[in-house]
């Protein structure tokens, strides 16, 4: 049982070619998990990469179309991409200033818990706002972490949706650091209306050292999940 993380920071990469990385590391593992029930001594692998993209939206499977609010023409006046994907969720935004981080993760190296595997992936975003200060929830129905739950002034922080197959992962999160929530207004974010979106600039009141704000999400990620192997 291999529960070893090994990290690949991409820089600014496209999302379509940081899509077929990740599919082609996901198909790696279940190619190793399938050759493991001829030889047990195999170990699955495990990655955790970080990426900035360009300007980007992106369609979860079960997402709605309509909350896209440009046409392909605004699409590349604005200088953004669209694709359809297979992970769960809505619609969101990816861009310069956003640290987006995909596991690719085979679980039964952990724990076969889906829904343990997202709110862990919820925690180590919230602890690591905490060590700037900020106070940050989840909203009960809606993946993904929060400021002013509760309040008119509700905001999103960082966008959640995952995919899933024979207990690998693949895709992740989306924290909003410095990026440009000006690109947030043409989509519905996640489907949800009437709901804002932050950052951390705009909630600190200045720039934000991305480097740093990494190295806290890794910590916390593997501290919990590390916490979690001890309860097994």
């Amino acid at each position: 049982m291999n529960r070893k993380i090994q990290l690949k920071d991409l820089g600014t990469r496209d999302y379509k070619e940081t899509w077929d990385f990740q599919e082609s590391l996901f198909a790696d593992i279940v190619n190793q998990k399938m050759q493991k029930k001829e030889n047990p001594e195999i170990e699955t692998a495990n990655y955790f990469l970080f990426v900035e993209h360009p300007h980007v939206y992106t369609l979860g499977k079960s997402g709605d179309i309509s909350n896209l609010l440009l046409s392909e023409k605004q699409l590349e006046e604005k200088g953004a991409t669209f694709y359809k994907i297979n992970r769960g969720g809505d619609i969101t935004y990816h861009g310069p200033g956003q640290i987006v981080g995909y596991p690719i993760l085979d679980l039964e190296n952990f724990f076969t818990d889906i829904h343990k595997y997202l709110r862990l992936l919820e925690e180590a975003i919230i602890l690591t706002l905490s060590d700037y200060g900020l106070q940050s929830e989840r909203s009960e129905g809606e993946t993904g972490v929060w400021l002013g739950v509760g309040t008119p002034f509700a905001r999103k922080i960082c966008a959640m949706g995952v995919r899933a197959s024979r207990w690998v992962t693949m895709h992740g999160f989306a924290l909003n650091v410095n990026a440009n929530l000006g690109y947030f207004d043409n989509i519905i974010p996640c489907g949800i209306k009437g709901k804002a979106v932050t950052s951390m600039q705009v909630e600190l009141g200045h720039e934000v050292d991305e480097a740093e704000v990494k190295e806290k999400i890794l910590k916390h990620f593997q501290n919990l999940f590390e916490a979690e192997m001890i309860k097994a």
